[in-house]
């Protein structure tokens, strides 16, 4: 009896310790990622009367962190929906795409377009599906001037659903294409 109260104490402890060993250092995270000015106080004669008078300066962001902070939202949505049984890009996500486009010309990063489908059909007609809603997306991208070489494309079919039910709501989210970066 005394042995399995060893055990589970063992069992709670080492799960615990691990996670304590594995985390980081917040004050070093936070020092690194800001860098404080505190050059107002002495403008100030020292006399701030109480308030919080120190400068927070951001740090220079990367190329890409660049690119995503001037696309914004658009560039964060990665999927485009179909139609029941179609591969034509609905208005709607122009704009995204046109975010995305902007941002693979100035970033010359590749991205894979995914296509997708719902569980109806055969799995050969939902493949072929797949790849003509991906290569709907990649025309488009290369209408906004983006170059073959940074696109490509794969076809799940119903292989990879994002919603498992059987409902025709279930059916409209799994008809997509999906930008990888």
């Amino acid at each position: 009896m005394e042995f399995n109260k060893v055990l589970k104490g063992i069992a709670i402890s080492l799960p615990l310790m691990a996670l304590a060993a594995c985390s980081s250092n917040q004050s070093a995270t936070q020092d690194e990622s800001t860098q404080v000015d505190t050059s107002i106080e002495g403008a100030n004669g020292g006399n701030n009367n109480g308030v919080d008078t120190e400068v927070v300066t951001p740090i220079d962001m990367t190329f890409e962190e660049q690119l995503a902070a001037k696309y914004g939202q658009a560039i964060l949505e990665n999927t485009i929906s179909f139609a029941y049984d179609q591969s034509e890009i609905a208005p709607e996500y122009r704009q995204v795409l046109n975010a995305h486009a902007q941002y693979l010309v100035e970033s010359q990063k590749s991205v894979i377009i995914e296509g997708h489908t719902d569980e109806r059909g055969t799995p050969e007609y939902n493949i072929a599906l797949g790849e003509r809603r991906a290569l709907s997306v990649v025309r488009y991208l290369q209408s906004m001037g983006v170059p073959a070489s940074q696109l490509s494309t794969v076809s799940y079919g119903e292989e990879k659903p994002v919603n498992f039910a059987h409902s025709e709501a279930a059916y409209a989210e799994n008809r997509r294409a999906v930008l990888v970066y």
